[in-house]
């Protein structure tokens, strides 16, 4: 059979650009990157050779080669795992499935040095090959079958592939090194290599031949913290994660009584760009006693915690467990509760001991955190401890513990706000009265918000509470500025036969016209009344077509504003109604824009505008 030559996905070619023009400094983890796919390799047949013991074909000791071939100019790293079909062979190496990938790559294509611990989350390390290779080979054969293939690329858009003629399981790549990259010819740097990057790998690496693996070949996780370096910690990291970024946090625990597991978890420093993508699983694997058995055992950890990367090791778990077999485990779901406990404990000290790292990992993984607030009841109390948000009080995140702390006299809800951004929310109406009164508001930025504070209910025993919301006696709260609590003023004359005017000539438009206590410098709001949806969500609602009849609103009108003022007094005069019809509904649809919704009738907008504005021409 002749080769068949075939294109690289688009998003492939983009990202072997960016990998070989953008990490001079970072050639040598090359070497990291195809031993550690080897030994994804060893610990795939090592699972399925559970139940199909035939796979193995008489060779049990799984190990990794690397041999140096000075005359040809090549390295040869090889492995006897689980090996690949030529479908597999041309998905892996031809294809990055992953939802936004083209998108992300297009982001950072003109960027004048990619960011190596962002290419690294592709997940596709044998392309770093590339660095340090004019071509490379890759021969294949699925453990189990009798056929055998070659794949072959320089790099640069196409590749073939075709029948081989490797008689063993497993996989070889052959690097053909470019000139200038003669350092990967010698031994002993290839040795230093290993020792530095591949130490952890509990399958053992041979060099060239010799008796003694170039690694010492155990499972990092079961050793003792103290016998472990921080830069062994870093490159099981970049192992496990096949990643380039420096973990954030390092979690490493040995549970013993009911159940008795390890946990090496990692926190990354980098929030993958499909962070949200609906299909995107968590990266812990499971190992028992020591085999691997699967990336993603569903159930492990819970969604919110997807970002994870590490390993969980088993004492319990019966080897010949199967994937389906996980998803309704009991010791698996006493596993799963054991580990989430841990890594809210973990994230807790951590928050305490490290503030301002602690709000750069919330920045990465804030938003899926919260996603454990609305859909995780038996974690929301910790989880609710966790979490930070923008506020009213200046630039710095705030604890919800903090927020409660400095509450001022006679407040009784933590109140907050939902919005596009921090900038945007901080100009809103709504805060007037709020700020005068120095009461802090959370400001609310991300799709999740929308929903958490409604599901937690409460924190510390104070009810969240929009500040979009109908219904806030602020007369209620004294506040930093007005400690002897003022008899409120009387709104000026004329304001009740404003309120009247304006119901009817707003009629169903609104669900009510009332006299406010928030506003202070804005002439009008709209708010949610009690029970009823809060503005923002309601928007993002019926944005996703889950409903289909918006609420009507309240229309709050500041008593004091100079606007609303005139207009009082000109309430009472005969044909009020109609001198002030049009500036009612231009009121009705400042109030609209103000809160982000669009103009419910555009040319009516603008008829009344320009005969307003004759008017006072």
């Amino acid at each position: 059979m002749s080769a068949e030559q075939m294109q690289f996905r688009a998003e492939v070619s983009r990202l072997l650009d960016i990998v070989v023009h953008s990490l001079y400094s970072d050639k040598e983890v090359f070497l990291r990157e195809l031993i550690s796919n080897a030994s994804d390799a060893c610990d795939k047949l090592r699972y399925e050779a559970l139940t199909q013991p035939e796979l193995l074909d008489q060779e049990a000791d799984f190990k990794i080669t690397v041999v140096v071939d000075k005359k040809a100019r090549t390295i040869t790293v090889a492995d006897n795992g689980i090996g690949m079909t030529r479908d597999e062979l041309v998905e892996n190496l031809g294809t990055i499935a992953r939802s936004g990938t083209s998108a992300f790559l297009e982001q950072i294509k003109d960027a004048q040095k990619a960011d190596i611990s962002q290419i690294g989350q592709f997940g596709v390390g044998f392309y770093s090959a590339f660095m340090v290779a004019q071509a490379v080979e890759v021969n294949t054969r699925k453990a189990g079958s009798a056929e055998s293939w070659c794949w072959e690329s320089d790099g640069r858009g196409e590749f073939t592939v075709e029948e081989g003629d490797k008689a063993e399981r497993g996989t070889e790549i052959i690097v053909y090194l470019k000139q200038g990259e003669d350092q990967f010819l010698d031994t002993e740097r290839l040795r230093g290599i290993i020792g530095k990057y591949s130490d952890h790998i509990a399958i053992p690496v041979i060099l060239d031949g010799e008796e003694k693996p170039a690694n010492r070949a155990g499972a990092l996780w079961l050793r003792s913290k103290n016998d472990i370096t921080a830069e062994q910690y870093k490159e099981f990291y970049h192992h496990v994660a096949h990643a380039y970024d420096d973990a954030a946090l390092t979690l490493h625990w040995r549970a013993e009584g009911v159940i008795d597991y390890t946990g090496l978890l990692f926190v990354p420093s980098v929030k993958p760009f499909d962070l949200f993508d609906p299909k995107r699983e968590h990266g812990v694997k499971l190992y028992v006693k020591r085999v691997f058995i699967t990336d993603h055992a569903e159930g492990l950890v819970p969604p919110w915690l997807r970002f994870l990367r590490g390993v969980v090791d088993s004492e319990d778990l019966p080897l010949n467990v199967s994937r389906e077999m996980l998803q309704n485990n009991l010791t698996l779901a006493k596993i799963k509760r054991g580990v989430t406990k841990r890594v809210l404990s973990e994230l807790n000290k951590f928050a305490s001991d490290n503030a301002e790292g602690y709000a750069t990992m919330w920045g990465n993984f804030g938003a899926v955190l919260k996603e454990g607030l609305y859909e995780d009841a038996e974690h929301r109390g910790e989880l609710a401890k966790l979490v930070r948000c923008a506020s009213t009080a200046g630039n710095k995140l705030v604890s919800l513990s903090d927020y409660v702390a400095r509450m001022v006299e006679g407040q009784e809800s933590i109140f907050y706000i939902c919005g596009e951004s921090v900038e945007k929310l901080q100009r809103n109406p709504h805060l007037e009265g709020f700020k005068a009164k120095g009461v802090e508001v959370l400001l609310l930025t991300e799709t999740v918000d929308d929903f958490w504070p409604s599901a937690l209910e409460e924190f510390e025993g104070k009810a969240f509470k929009s500040v979009t919301r109908s219904g806030e006696d602020l007369g209620k709260i004294a506040g930093q500025a007005n400690k002897e609590k003022e008899e409120p003023k009387p709104a000026p004359e004329g304001t009740n036969d404003l309120i009247a005017l304006i119901k009817l000539t707003l009629g169903d438009a609104v669900k009510d016209v009332r006299a406010s206590e928030r506003l202070t410098s804005s002439p009008v709001c709209l708010t949610a009344d009690e029970g009823d949806l809060d503005i923002h969500l309601e928007r993002f609602l019926k944005q996703h077509n889950q409903i289909r009849t918006p609420s009507k609103r309240i229309l709050e009108i500041n008593p004091k504003h100079a606007l609303i003022t005139q207009m009082a007094t000109r309430a009472k005069e005969s044909g009020a109604a109609d001198s002030l019809k049009d500036i009612a509904w231009l009121l009705f649809d400042q109030a609209r824009l103000l809160d982000g919704d669009t103009l419910a009738d555009p040319v009516a907008f603008s008829e009344r505008l320009g005969a307003v504005l004759a008017k006072a021409v």
